[in-house]
């Protein structure tokens, strides 16, 4: 019985090994990106440092690699230089400069289609609570037609709703990206009034920073996308524009609390600074108009990739206080392959004046840009719930690559 005990221990011990080596395998394999990119003229002797794993640069030309096309670079990782873990490519780009943001806007967005965010119930004429589309309309949908007339804001879906004096009325909606027609029986609730019992929203505010600027005035700010507040999910984009905002207050974080800024916005035509064209995980996107001195100062900076960033010191521009400064901040862990683009980086605020003001991170400095040696590197996304001091960027080469 003792040597079968020894068998059984060995055996137990074996998987066990095994099945740590595959965990660490994996680990390490998932820590590879799948493509680098790198500014065209520049040699690097290595993109990633990872402990048991062997990395080597292979130019075409430089050797054997005549499967390689001409000029290209890859990058091959293997366990213990034994067994193959990836090939990652290089992609050669051309060296791009930008001018670093920091400034906050007010930002105004259209949603493409009336959103809903949910349904509920409604007194009808009988003094009874009926509920017209439940289980029929779901957060999320996007409304864009009502019997074939096109609604962009909420009082054509109610002037179209009305005007069917309670006959079924068909909505054109979209869900998850697809199409369809949908019926609903709408409830009358007063002398020619008809609700279909649910909540909507056609647009969205607030205030942002903005990460950078080219030479064209095409602009990047957030670091994330907009999404509505009730769903969570990302709005559907039909339009927007940047205006002039003057932020009044701060609200400082503490744990549990993110603080935020506090700012007037003036929807005036002459306050615009620019427009928003694009929303998406990595950002808003559209460019500047108006004012393009007051985004280009200063001379424009490099944009660093990726695998030139270290964990360590680095800066951010945010103007809490109304002028664009310069505060210190760490940079405490990067992913090079997040499945969130916009959570790549977790950072730390240093700097005692912005920690003395702020707590840290506040929203409102979403899209705050992130410099290291001078370069560009990314920006401020997200805040810790309980530790205001910290908490996530994104890499610029995402926001870059929208």
């Amino acid at each position: 019985m003792t040597g079968l005990r020894r068998k059984k221990r060995i055996v137990r011990a074996g998987l066990l090994s095994v099945l740590f080596f595959l965990m660490l395998f994996g680990f390490l394999y998932t820590s590879i990106p799948d493509r680098f990119l790198m500014t065209e003229g520049k040699e690097a002797d290595s993109f990633l440092s990872l402990p048991l794993v062997k990395e080597e640069v292979v130019k075409a030309g430089a050797q054997d690699d005549s499967n390689i096309p001409e000029g290209a670079v890859t990058v091959n990782y293997s366990f213990l230089g034994i067994i193959p873990m990836k090939s990652v490519e290089v992609t050669m780009v051309d060296e791009k400069k930008v001018f670093p943001g920091g400034m906050p806007v007010g930002i105004y967005m259209k949603t493409d289609g009336i959103l809903v965010v949910g349904t509920g119930t409604v007194e009808g004429m009988d003094g009874k609570e009926y509920s017209p589309a439940s289980n029929i309309l779901k957060s999320g949908d996007y409304i864009r037609a009502v019997n074939g007339t096109a609604v962009n804001e909420k009082e054509d879906l109610i002037s179209c709703v009305n005007h069917c004096l309670g006959s079924d009325v068909v909505l054109s909606v979209e869900r998850n990206g697809e199409v369809s027609s949908i019926k609903v029986s709408p409830t009358q609730t007063g002398r020619e009034e008809y609700k279909l019992g649910i909540w909507v929203r056609d647009d969205t505010q607030g205030i942002g920073t903005v990460t950078y600027m080219d030479g064209d005035g095409n602009y990047g700010a957030l670091g994330h996308g907009i999404s509505d507040v009730d769903t969570g999910l990302l709005m559907n984009l039909d339009g927007g524009n940047l205006y002039h905002t003057e932020i009044l207050s701060v609200v400082k974080g503490e744990k549990g609390s993110p603080g935020e800024m506090t700012g007037v916005i003036r929807y005036r035509n002459s306050e615009i600074l620019g427009t928003i064209t694009e929303n998406t995980d990595q950002g808003i996107f559209g460019k500047i108009t108006r004012q393009k001195e007051g985004f280009a100062v200063g001379e424009p900076v490099e944009i660093a990739y990726k695998q030139e960033i270290t964990a360590g010191p680095a800066t951010i521009l945010s103007a809490v206080d109304g002028t664009v400064k310069e505060y210190s901040i760490e940079i405490e862990k990067i992913n090079l392959n997040s499945r969130e683009a916009n959570k790549s980086m977790v950072i730390r605020v240093t700097d005692e004046e912005l920690l003395e003001k702020t707590g840290g991170i506040i929203q409102g400095m979403s899209g705050s840009p992130i410099l290291q040696n001078g370069k560009l590197i990314g920006a401020v996304t997200h805040v810790f719930v309980q530790d205001s001091a910290r908490g996530y960027g994104i890499f610029i080469e995402h926001m870059l690559e929208h």
